[in-house]
């Protein structure tokens, strides 16, 4: 299973893009994307996937993502009706400084959080949702209006839980973020076939040793526990599934099973047979 980069193109007339019901309740869409996404979901209840974070939400959900952060659609395995409204907007979607003047402070707050995602609860929920709800029968204008509306109901929010501990999305066009977008991919491709420090070292130009250095620097963590957790990343949607633990063991790129269960509990708190009984209820 290889995770998707969506393509992203705005409403014709429009700076963002509106989406409702995409209808994907059989597709595992494990995917990402530069743009931030609103995602507001009514009339059902589901697995919320956002990063390395997984929970279930109930009845509905409204979350805002930040861009590049991987995630799986909010309506996968629904078997009920449900009503979706998802907005995706560049970060420049008013211009490459709408967000720095003095009437958007609260704003440019609420983006730089939605970096490690957020749920919103409560009566802000309810509010957007009604918002959300519209914005479709609105003209371009008045939807734009709708948008900064939403904007700052959630910037205002003390109905916020921020789903990730630290950034689960790469800030693009940074000076580094090339190398590591190689290094990225790479591990993408090759989670399953014990990646090879010593090849992506050379492949991104550094030697081994200023290789980890890099890495770490980056991503606070070695390269061997990255894969690894990008390993246990992929093995909870295998597990979401119904792939069995062994299966999934393997599918990953572990070779012992009992390693995996140990690295599992290492990593999520739990073992993978009760992850997967808990979620799959």
């Amino acid at each position: 299973m290889k995770i998707i980069r969506e393509e992203v193109v705005p409403d014709q007339g429009s700076s963002f893009k509106v989406l409702l019901t995409p209808g994907l309740q059989d597709t595992f869409l494990w995917h990402f994307h530069p743009e931030y996404e609103i995602v507001y979901v009514e009339g059902t209840s589901g697995t919320r996937h956002v990063g390395d974070h997984i929970s279930l939400y109930e009845g509905s959900d409204l979350v805002f993502i930040g861009p590049n952060i991987p995630h799986l659609n909010f309506d996968y395995g629904v078997r009920t009706e449900c009503e979706q409204v998802i907005i995706q907007m560049k970060e420049n979607f008013l211009g490459k400084d709408f967000l720095n003047i003095p009437e958007f402070v609260s704003i440019k707050t609420l983006f730089d959080k939605a970096h490690c995602g957020l749920s919103f609860s409560g009566s802000t929920k309810e509010l957007v949702g009604k918002q959300l709800k519209r914005i479709s029968t609105l003209d371009h204008f008045d939807q734009l209006l709708c948008l900064l509306r939403i904007l700052k109901l959630l910037a205002a929010s003390d109905h916020t839980e921020i789903l990730n501990d630290s950034p689960a999305g790469n800030k693009s066009l940074q000076k580094e973020q090339y190398r590591m977008d190689s290094i990225y991919k790479y591990v993408e491709t090759h989670f399953d076939q014990n990646p090879d420090v010593n090849f992506i070292a050379r492949q991104v130009n550094l030697t081994t040793a200023a290789f980890c250095r890099f890495f770490r620097k980056n991503t606070q963590m070695t390269f061997t526990e990255f894969v690894n957790q990008y390993r246990v990343n992929q093995a909870k949607n295998y597990l979401l599934q119904d792939k069995t633990v062994s299966e999934t063991c393997f599918a990953v790129g572990f070779e012992s099973l009992s390693y995996f269960n140990k690295l599992f509990v290492k990593i999520t708190g739990e073992n993978p047979s009760s992850f997967k009984k808990r979620y799959r209820k």
